[in-house]
């Protein structure tokens, strides 16, 4: 059996949108796009606000965020955690987490902390919430984004109920075109995850649940 990709401008379906449009072959020469002015697509730009924007848009896609301090970081974390009844902790292994080595001080608080480096893929499913760093966040949308990789499973903010995502305003970006460029030129890791408040579920009848196929809370608390 072959294993080579099927040439798409011979898909079946191409050759009928082709033979629609009265055409017998795939154009030689293909139409290059318009180009677009870049103030016509764009709706921010980087000179604004890109922390208080990206608190006012993340917070209307019902992510819970606040603003805080490095040094207040812990003191609001464990409150959190305390607030919503969290006993259960898993961290990704990333530079923010192992510096302030919040894994040693939740598990002083009285509350059971692990690392990812420490974990198997079934034990996440025992675990309450998950808390991480990002790589992005998108101003425009309120979205954090996520590179997957050994220090930072992707299963830490989509199996728990709560998903805690700490954000560096230098990881800010204006919108989705500049994070799909950061993307390029840094790489998608395993893959990349976008979070865009807690998962939401809508069936036919267009009523929205929230926590179905991922955490039912989402907070951030962003750095200042």
């Amino acid at each position: 059996m072959s294993n080579m990709t099927p040439d798409p401008l011979t898909h079946p379906v191409m050759d009928r949108v082709r033979q629609s449009l009265g055409r017998t072959a795939p154009r030689v020469n293909p139409p290059i796009p318009p180009e677009i002015e870049e103030h016509v697509v764009r709706l921010v730009h980087s000179d604004i606000g890109l922390s208080e924007l990206f608190i006012k848009r993340a917070s209307e896609m019902k992510m819970l965020v606040e603003a805080v301090g490095v040094e207040q970081l812990l003191t609001r974390l464990t409150d959190f955690l305390k607030e919503h009844g969290i006993k259960r902790i898993m961290l990704s292994d990333t530079p923010i987490i192992l510096k302030l080595n919040i894994v040693e001080h939740l598990r002083q608080a009285g509350l059971d902390a692990k690392q990812w480096a420490d974990m198997t893929a079934d034990e996440t499913y025992d675990f309450d919430c998950g808390v991480t760093e990002v790589d992005y966040a998108v101003a425009e949308t309120g979205t954090v984004a996520i590179r997957h990789g050994p220090h930072h499973g992707r299963l830490l903010s989509l199996v728990p109920f709560v998903h805690v995502a700490i954000v560096e305003p230098r990881l800010m970006v204006a919108d989705l075109i500049d994070l799909f460029a950061a993307l390029k030129r840094d790489g998608t890791g395993s893959g990349t995850t976008l979070i865009s408040g807690p998962s939401k579920t809508a069936d036919i009848e267009m009523n929205t649940v929230t926590g179905v196929h991922g955490p039912n809370i989402v907070k951030a608390f962003v750095l200042s």
